[in-house]
């Protein structure tokens, strides 16, 4: 049996990551996500992480810094495989590349009917802050 292994993605792990985005439900029908990789990978692909056991892929996260602040994307756990540590394994993995980049502080964005993620962010030391998030679409097409 082989150990988990967190990996930066590789092209041939699309298909397989965009299926576990729909099993963890991170996939909306505004945001494809083909282009979303393909933009990832333009844009700091070192931190674009996945997890894999046995030649599976568990997890995944897509990290970025500004130079400013840090931020978390697509972190998505395969369900069968929730609340064994994978998510916190993914996290500290995506702060310590961080770190690495001399990023400060991770902003994170988590939908507000999401609780079960809310307290899983909130279990591995993360605050909710008191900010509104604007957001306005440049690219229509998703």
């Amino acid at each position: 049996m082989n150990k988990i292994k967190i990996r930066q993605y590789a092209d041939s792990d699309q298909e397989k990551v965009i299926k576990l985005w729909e099993l963890c439900e991170l996939t909306r029908q505004w945001n494809n996500p083909i282009k979303d990789i393909q933009r990832k990978l333009i844009v700091q692909s070192e931190l674009f992480l996945v997890l894999e056991k046995d030649g599976e892929i568990l997890g995944s996260i897509m990290g970025g810094f500004d130079g400013h602040r840090g931020s978390v994307n697509y972190l998505g756990i395969h369900p069968k495989h929730k609340n064994k540590g994978l998510g916190k394994l993914l996290m500290n993995r995506i702060e310590e590349e961080l770190i690495k980049m001399g990023c400060p502080k991770i902003n994170l964005m988590v939908r507000n009917s999401n609780l079960d993620v809310q307290e899983f962010y909130r279990v591995i030391g993360y605050k909710e802050q008191k900010v509104v998030v604007f957001g306005k679409r440049l690219i229509p097409d998703n």
